[in-house]
């Protein structure tokens, strides 16, 4: 009989979170050893506790991921899917009961991918795994084919210039961490085409696995000709490494119809929750809004768009009220230019210097294990008092830099102390501005604890009685 209401009450819970009901495990109270917390800090345990419990009682904010995931999809600058987002965000804003909801005017790059494909012709017929890299040129209409070489850095490029002239340079530099590889994705074309270089295909930057390429933003310098540019999968870029080393003669076909079309009209989306006692000192929490038009910018970054919103619909939800305002922002074209971030410190120069913090989550909504900070000795003090709050979710690190490419132009125009969400990255580049970018690679607990952790920060920050770089 034991046995059968075991079995039964197991069951009971499965049904519930199949039906996206309540999670089974909420994070402990607070721990009651309190001599560690500064006395300030006192006062911010429980609202913290209730936010962190609040974020992982339920699965409202994975479900609004995938309305905006299912029913949007991808949402690539310039086009009427990030115009349907932004006004699916106003209204749910509205509906959540935020304040000052809004948008503000930004005009963004109009980049189109338009049909593409890269076949290798000899020495047999091999389709490649690609996709253009936003901001290229296209080829000629028919396409263009030629001899391919395959280098595997700049150095090695410029080993082989004199063999360059004419010919489609494949660069196939393994992912060794996305700082350290980026820059052959942003120059490669340029740089092959400054040695005569027809077309550059470049290793996707982001871990391999099952054939997906991934896409990307380029630029082209000024002092050479401009080349069409694709991201092929790990696995062309070894196989075509393969039959070089063969001595084999690799012929490529590419055909991209990429094109750029004038600037068109996007805004940025903006909600607050009003400071009861200082509502012109603000703390702002971020993620932005558009993504590459593959997959469905599930990790990048609609989840760190909805880890921030949701943080103030809990606080709304809850009754908390911080002495100052907490503004959340949902940038606009962070993938292919900036304009959104940009457009912000500009719209709001006058005002930045009442900001008293902006944070950013553009690093996938993984497991977290804290933030990163950049500011004074003194405030990240403060930080790491804070950062205690966390301890019982796992997430109470406080790692050395903090920004975003969004919140930097602000951050750096007056001063303002930066801070972003710390995630567990290490699947992250593989789903990475690809076609595998969707919801399901999503877990709901993970991202409810992104949640915890940007609404305990951000609100702590607001209501805290110093100032940031204060510990009284």
């Amino acid at each position: 009989m034991r046995r059968l209401l075991l079995n039964l009450l197991l069951l009971l819970a499965l049904l519930a979170l199949l039906r996206g009901g309540v999670f089974t495990a909420a994070p402990p109270d607070l721990p009651n050893d309190t001599s560690r917390f500064p006395a300030w800090l006192q006062a911010e345990r429980q609202p913290a506790s209730a936010l962190m419990n609040a974020a992982l009682s339920d699965r409202f904010a994975w479900q609004r991921l995938a309305v905006l995931t299912d029913r949007v999809g991808h949402r690539l600058s310039g086009s009427d899917r990030l115009n349907q987002a932004i006004a699916w965000a106003v209204d749910e804003m509205k509906q959540d009961g935020l304040e000052n909801v809004h948008t503000e005017a930004v005009m963004v790059p109009h980049w189109v991918r338009g049909d593409e494909s890269a076949e290798i012709v000899q020495p047999s017929p091999q389709p490649i795994a690609m996709l253009g890299l936003g901001g290229s040129v296209g080829t000629p209409p028919g396409g263009l084919q030629a001899e391919a070489i395959v280098v595997h850095d700049f150095g090695e490029l410029a080993a082989h210039a004199a063999a360059v002239r004419g010919r489609i340079v494949v660069f196939n530099e393994p992912f060794e961490g996305y700082s350290q590889t980026v820059h052959y994705r942003v120059d490669g074309a340029s740089r092959a085409a400054h040695d005569g270089a027809v077309a550059a295909l470049v290793r996707s930057v982001g871990l391999p696995g099952l054939r997906t390429p991934h896409t990307g933003y380029m630029e082209y310098a000024s002092d050479a000709p401009r080349i069409p540019t694709a991201a092929i999968s790990g696995e062309d870029a070894d196989r075509l490494q393969r039959m070089q080393s063969r001595g084999e003669h690799i012929v490529i076909r590419l055909k991209m119809d990429a094109k750029m079309l004038p600037d068109a009209a996007s805004a940025n989306v903006i909600g607050e929750l009003r400071g009861r006692e200082r509502p012109n000192e603000v703390v702002v929490v971020s993620g932005h809004l558009d993504s590459w038009d593959v997959g469905d910018g599930a990790m990048d970054d609609g989840g760190g768009c909805i880890a921030t919103w949701e943080a103030l619909r809990l606080m709304k939800r809850l009754g908390l009220r911080p002495r100052r305002t907490i503004r959340v922002v949902l940038w606009t074209n962070e993938e292919n230019g900036t304009r959104g971030g940009l457009a912000y410190r500009d719209q709001h120069l006058n005002e930045l210097k009442h900001t008293v913090m902006m944070l950013e989550s553009d690093s996938g909504v993984s497991n977290p294990d804290g933030v990163g900070f950049t500011g004074s000795g003194q405030a990240r003090h403060v930080i790491e008092a804070i950062a205690t709050l966390l301890h019982p979710i796992g997430a109470d690190h406080v790692g050395p830099e903090g920004g975003g490419a969004d919140v930097d132009p602000s951050v750096e125009a007056a001063g303002i102390p930066a801070m972003s969400l710390d995630v567990d990255d290490s699947v992250y580049f593989r789903y990475h501005h690809t076609v595998a970018d969707t919801v399901d690679k999503v877990d709901p607990i993970e991202l409810s604890k992104c949640i915890a952790v940007v609404a305990v920060m951000a609100y702590v920050v607001a209501d805290m009685p110093g100032e940031l770089t204060q510990t009284n």
